[in-house]
Order: structure tokens, then C-alpha cells, then sequence
């Protein structure tokens, strides 16, 4: 059964009612789809810049790979973008479910199109087509606001960066064991269209994974939307009395132009730029990762970036399930958010102290990898920021049958900003290497101005969040 919002968030220091219980096996669904996205988007990124190099776009020039690798993990993004709000719009429609459908049949279709590719152009076509096809995170998102209510919606969206993190463990360390199995399992994997596709292994399991959530949701996931979902023949379930006329309520006005308040741009704006820097970081540190030492990086090779990538996977999944919850009730969303920002920028500066270290040792070494594990402790606290942006974003909309249109912008501004920082931010990287910008630092400097920017973006958050109920 679908919880309904029946009363507001209560400021602090009154009376708070109970806790509506979590519709858990709804609930559970959504972070089933939740999950198998991370997973395979991020699958890709221990071989990725490796794949560059085989395709031999770059003329051997291993300087430029990020350029190409920064286009590719972009493509989704800017596709997405051009979509999403379309997406979200007909979920309001149509009903929820249907798009769902639709967006795990195409990202399961790129990502087996993506394992046969062998040309640079066949991988542009497949991250084009799911990403057209991808409208899932901002329904997803939608649907979780509609199965909550007021006194459990953070309880619910607390779960999506720990879902998120897990699939960031499982998708770097599913591409780095199982990219060019040929060379793990020879014998296993002895037929040549193992060597002629060394990186379809990864995108197979992970389009499995779509197969088996669409299964399960059309099984089980109820339709969220109120028009097109079963009715209830209980007057209780219908919330009129016995004596009263059943009748529609009057629809709030939820054109893009009544919701462009500052109520709900605000929140947007700093969920936009935050997936900028998000993205930005895990598209340059695995290009970091695998950059050779004497051009400013670490010279790992796809299975140690993917055991990194993996590593800080489940430190920021166990860290968001066992602290996540108690520091928004401690801090507040947005003292909380101020603090994942604050994180970022320190983590700017640990990038370029570890290749530092690593040139002038010679290779990675217990001082290296002290700087390493430093480096994942602040990425974690970074990830914080999506899951509390996320709180203020949903608590912004003044009415429920808002919910997908400004889930929907919110996407759309997302999908723009990851569409730009991978490329923008590799590409920086390889000119910085290639020209020495300042000292082949020069895209960390930037990316440390702009998260300084974003810091004094946050200031302009609400104070304190609060759920407008039907």
C-alpha cells in the first residue's frame, strides 16, 4: 500500500507525530532500480581509458586519452539531459511504471551495444541511445516522494547515496575483475570473441541486471501516479466520509513557469552544480589512476583502479547507512551540505599532493598511500551532499502532483552539468599535463574555485526544510 502525506514537518522543539512505517517492499524495488544504474554506468570506468588506447583514437598519444574518455562518459549525460524533463513530464501522464520500462530496455540494449563496440563512434552511438532513453532517476525519485509521507520521506531518500555508494563498489570492481577475461580465466574464456570483445563480459552482467529489475518491477512495483492507480473502495482509503460526494480536488497549478520560484530554483541550482563537481571528481580520478607517473599520475592498471574505485564504494556506503541520518538530525541538511562542499575542496588539494609524492618516490609507497586512503575519506564525506540536496528538493515542492515536474527539472539540470564536467574536466587534465598549466595542476585549481563557489552557493539554502501537504 502506498503511504499518503497526511501532516507537516513540525519545526524543531514541537510535538512530532509517529512515524509512518516505510511501504518496505515498494520501497525496496525502487533501490533494486537505484541500484543496478551506478553499477553499470560506473562499470565502465576502470577499462574505459584503457579502451581509448586500444581503439588507437588517441595515435599513441597517451596524453590525450582523457579528451576522448571525457566525450564518451559525457554522451549519456548531454543525451539525458535533452530528455529527461520529457520523461518526467509524460510519467505525469502515463503513469510512472511505463517509463520505467522504457529506460531499463534501453540501458540494457547501449549497454550490450557498448561491449560489441569496436570503433570510437559505435561507443558515442550507445551512450547517446541510453541516455535518450534514461528517464529513470527523476521518476524514481518521484515515486519514492509519492510512497512517503512527511514523517518518513528522509528516512527513504537517506537509503538512495547508500544504494548509490553500494553500486559504486560493485560496478568499478565488476569492470576491473571482469574486463578482458581472456587474460584472468584463459581457459574459460578461450573462444576469440573474447579477444576480439575484451569488454563485453562487464556490459553482459550488467545488462542481466536490468533484465532482472525490469522483471521484478513489473512484477511487484505498484504504479504511484493517482490517476492511473487502482482505486481503494474503503471510504477510508478514499478519505471522504460515508455521507460525502466523492469529488475530484482541484488540481494546483504546476506549469515550469508558476514553479521557477526561488523556493525551488535555489535548491536546483546548487543540485546542478554539485553533480558538476560529483562527476568531475569520478572522471578524473580514475583518469588520475591510470595517467603514467611521469605525466602527473599513478600508472594503476584497470584491476587497481578498479579495487580503489571499489574500496572507496563500500567505505562511502557503510559511512552513509551508519552516520548519514544522525548527521542530518545533528547538523541540519544544510550545515550538513556546507560540510560534504567543505570536503571537496580539501580533496583538491590532496590530488596534486599525491602525484607529487609519487614523482619524486619513484612509485606508490606507504607515504602515497596514506595520501591515497586520505583522498577516499574525504570523497566520502563529500557524497553526503546529493542525499541532503535531495531532502531540500522534494521538501520545495508545494504540492505532490508537483513532485515530477520539479523532480524532472532537477534531472534535467543534472544530466547538463555531468554532460559538461567529464569532458570539461579531462580535457582540462590533458591540457594541463600536455602544456603544464600551472605545473600540469591547473585542473584542480579550477575545480577548487568552483567548489569555493558552491560553498557560498549552499549559504543560500533554506535553514530548515519543510513539507507543504495536500
Amino acid at each position: 500500500m502506498i503511504a499518503r502525506e497526511t501532516t507537516p514537518l513540525l519545526p524543531a522543539g514541537a510535538s512530532k507525530k509517529l512515524k509512518t512505517p516505510l511501504p518496505k517492499r515498494q520501497i525496496g524495488i525502487l533501490m533494486a532500480l537505484q541500484l543496478a544504474e551506478p553499477i553499470a554506468s560506473m562499470s565502465i570506468f576502470p577499462y574505459i581509458n584503457q579502451l581509448i588506447r586500444e581503439l588507437g583514437v588517441t595515435g599513441g598519444d597517451d596524453a590525450a586519452v582523457g579528451y576522448y574518455a571525457g566525450i564518451i562518459e559525457s554522451l549519456f549525460f548531454a543525451a539525458q539531459a535533452l530528455t529527461v524533463l520529457r520523461w518526467s513530464r509524460l510519467s505525469d501522464r502515463i503513469g510512472r511504471k511505463p517509463v520505467l520500462v522504457i529506460g531499463l530496455s534501453g540501458a540494457c540494449i547501449s549497454m550490450l551495444c557498448f561491449g560489441l563496440s569496436r570503433t570510437f563512434w559505435s561507443l558515442v552511438i550507445s551512450r547517446c541511445v541510453c541516455g535518450f532513453l534514461n528517464g529513470n532517476i527523476g521518476v524514481m525519485k518521484t515515486m519514492i516522494g509519492e510512497s512517503t509521507d512527511s514523517t518518513n520521506m528522509a528516512q527513504a531518500f537517506a537509503l538512495i547515496p547508500i544504494v548509490w555508494s553500494l553500486g559504486g563498489f560493485i560496478g568499478p570492481l565488476m569492470g576491473g575483475t571482469l574486463a578482458r577475461p581472456q587474460d584472468h580465466w584463459p581457459v574459460l574464456f578461450a573462444n576469440s570473441f573474447w579477444g576480439k570483445y575484451p569488454y563485453f563480459l562487464p556490459c553482459a552482467v550488467a545488462a542481466c541486471l536490468f533484465v532482472l529489475v525490469l522483471f521484478i518491477m513489473t512484477m511487484s512495483l505498484e504504479e504511484t501516479l493517482s490517476t492511473k492507480r487502482r482505486p481503494k473502495l474503503t471510504s477510508a482509503a478514499l478519505g471522504v466520509s460515508s455521507g460525502e460526494p466523492l469529488h475530484q480536488k482541484p488540481m494546483a497549478d504546476t506549469s515550469l513557469r508558476s514553479l521557477l520560484t526561488p523556493t525551488v530554483v535555489t535548491p536546483i541550482v546548487n543540485y546542478a552544480m554539485f553533480a558538476f563537481l560529483d562527476i568531475s571528481r569520478r572522471a578524473l580520478v580514475p583518469l588520475f589512476y591510470s595517467t603514467p607517473i611521469y605525466l602527473g599520475g599513478l600508472g594503476f592498471d584497470p584491476s587497481s583502479i578498479g579495487s580503489w574505485l571499489a574500496l572507496f564504494g563500500i567505505m562511502d556506503g557503510v559511512f552513509q547507512a551508519l552516520f548519514f541520518a544522525k548527521l542530518v538530525d545533528r547538523l541540519g541538511p544544510k550545515r550538513l551540505f556546507s560540510v560534504s562542499v567543505s570536503s571537496y575542496v580539501s580533496l583538491m588539494v590532496v590530488l596534486p599532493i599525491m602525484s607529487w609524492l609519487a614523482r619524486a618516490r619513484g612509485g606508490v609507497d606507504y607515504a602515497v598511500t596514506l595520501a591515497l586512503l586520505s583522498q577516499l575519506v574525504l570523497s566520502t564525506i563529500c557524497g553526503m551532499g546529493f542525499g541532503t540536496l535531495l531532502m531540500i528538493i522534494t521538501a520545495s515542492a508545494p504540492t505532490k502532483n508537483a513532485l515530477g515536474t520539479i523532480n524532472g527539472l532537477a534531472q534535467t539540470s543534472a544530466s547538463i552539468a555531468r554532460a559538461i564536467g567529464p569532458a570539461f574536466t579531462t580535457s582540462l587534465f590533458a591540457a594541463s599535463k600536455e602544456h603544464s598549466l600551472l605545473g600540469g595542476n591547473a585542473v584542480f585549481f579550477i575545480l577548487f574555485i568552483l567548489a569555493c563557489a558552491l560553498r557560498w552557493l549552499g549559504s543560500r539554502l533554506p535553514d530548515e526544510i519543510q513539507v507543504r501537504d495536500e
